[in-house]
């Protein structure tokens, strides 16, 4: 059957997973490329995203391997004060840009079909012309939508919203100068995950009134303190700390909820509000900062799931909340991660890439890139890249961390795979242990105390999956 194009790999999915394989595949094989996606730029989900989104976690550790994000500077001001910069939204879009443009492009081995829809069976169609072409591909499929991310502005509410009533994603915010006639008296954020957070944050921090806000909040989150996931030497008692005090109590606690509030108080772990527990752990991390700002929303509506918006108020599981009838609604209940059942990730003449360390998608791809380039069977492969259940409830932190750590295992046996990683700009932390003198005590101390328990927290963590 004649074909219209040839390559050796298929990438379905222009986001940061599919661009962090293809660039860690380009720089380790000779292999022609093919990437295929529905938007008209590289960057995935980060096109439809608000404006004022930024990355949870340091420029630093996102991207793909072989072009940095950011300029390596800290905050000198606002709620990440004293941290390493976070991306904006539009600084990772231009970013992805230019690794296309800059790197897979002029590679002369890099194909780009955006504005297209794989169809599955090397089809894929123009989204424009409708046009439908034919690819033969001579290794492998990698399916770099696996997880299904979604943003506010790309996905439909799960409740019912009445005619004239204002529910906006939270793109439409910075555009409410535009009709001053039309801003309203009260906010609602629909949601209680990292976006919700950030509208939050920005609402606050634009001028809203905290006692004009209302916040539906089903379920309250752990959180991840961005002080302990920073570069540097100079944060190094801050993140080999924190990865120190981790495994200590992984490797006493005697259940799940000891474990979360010793991590509370070792200072890995945040809540927005001290006097509700948590139920939810989705790896979102936030600094100090925005705790304290969000603190100032005092009207928190506990009451479950939204049913149905309409005029007069929300129905929710809990009964019916009245709002003003100019009351703004912002939606925040997209998932970031869809739930999808972990599955091998090399299978045979498909790769799907996830997780191999929760929580970095983009590591995980280039990882996954680097041991498919370099490693023979799917038996061997898949030993290497064991895929990590990404939680969405707090018993998942439990089986996060226990693949997190046989995979962190396996890795620092093979001398070539614990090279490449040490070497990765996505790695982070490798970097700065190695860079510890031997006479440096405080620190060896501290990476002395994280090695001692290892293998205690491994045995702990089994117990306690068990049920122990």
């Amino acid at each position: 059957m004649m074909t219209d194009y040839e390559t050796d790999y298929l990438i379905i999915g222009a986001g940061a997973v599919g661009l962090a394989f293809a660039d860690t595949l380009l720089d380790q094989t000779s292999a022609t490329i093919t990437i295929i996606d529905r938007h008209g730029k590289p960057g995935g989900h980060w096109n439809d995203a608000y404006s004022f989104v930024a990355l949870h976690q340091p420029s630093a550790f996102y991207g793909v391997n072989s072009m940095p994000l950011g300029t390596g500077q800290k905050d000198t001001h606002g709620v990440n004060k004293g941290l390493y910069e976070l991306a904006s939204g539009p600084e990772v879009s231009g970013y992805f840009d230019a690794v296309m443009r800059q790197k897979l492009l002029p590679s002369g081995r890099v194909s780009y079909f955006p504005m297209s829809d794989y169809k599955g069976g090397g089809k894929f169609v123009s989204l424009l012309s409708g046009e439908e072409s034919s690819i033969a591909v001579n290794r492998k499929t990698v399916d770099a939508t696996y997880y299904g991310t979604t943003v506010p502005s790309t996905h439909k509410p799960r409740f019912d919203v009445a005619d004239g009533t204002r529910l906006v994603p939270p793109n439409a915010l910075p555009h409410l100068w535009m009709r001053p006639d039309e801003i309203p008296s009260k906010f609602v954020i629909v949601g209680a995950g990292k976006t919700a957070m950030d509208v939050g944050v920005w609402l606050l921090s634009s001028g809203a009134r905290p006692e004009d806000i209302h916040w539906i909040m089903p379920r309250d989150s752990w959180l991840l303190n961005r002080l302990r996931t920073q570069p540097g030497m100079e944060f190094f008692d801050a993140t080999i700390g924190g990865q120190a005090a981790m495994m200590e109590i992984f490797a006493t606690a005697s259940s799940l909820d000891e474990i979360f509030e010793r991590l509370e108080q070792a200072g890995v772990m945040l809540r927005i509000y001290s006097d509700q527990k948590p139920e939810m752990f989705h790896y979102a991390t936030i600094s100090q900062g925005e705790v304290d700002l969000l603190r100032h929303i005092t009207q928190v509506i506990r009451m479950g799931r939204v049913q149905a918006i309409d005029d007069a108020g929300i129905t929710m599981d809990g009964g019916h909340v009245p709002m003003d009838g100019d009351t703004l609604y912002i939606d925040c209940t997209a998932s970031a991660v869809e739930h999808r059942p972990a599955v091998p990730i090399f299978q045979g003449d498909t790769i799907i890439p996830q997780l191999v360390r929760a929580p970095q998608p983009a590591f995980s791809a280039a990882l996954i890139a680097y041991v498919e380039a370099n490693y023979d069977s799917d038996a061997e492969k898949n030993k290497l890249c064991q895929t990590v259940p990404f939680p969405h409830q707090i018993e998942g932190y439990i089986p996060c961390n226990m693949a997190n750590m046989a995979n962190q295992f396996q890795w620092m046996q093979d001398k070539k795979l614990g090279q490449w990683i040490r070497a990765s700009r996505l790695d982070g932390f490798g970097k700065v242990i190695a860079a510890v003198t031997p006479d440096d005590t405080e620190k060896q101390a501290l990476l002395l105390k994280f090695r001692n328990n290892a293998m205690g927290a491994m045995m702990n963590l089994q117990k306690l999956a068990a049920g122990g």
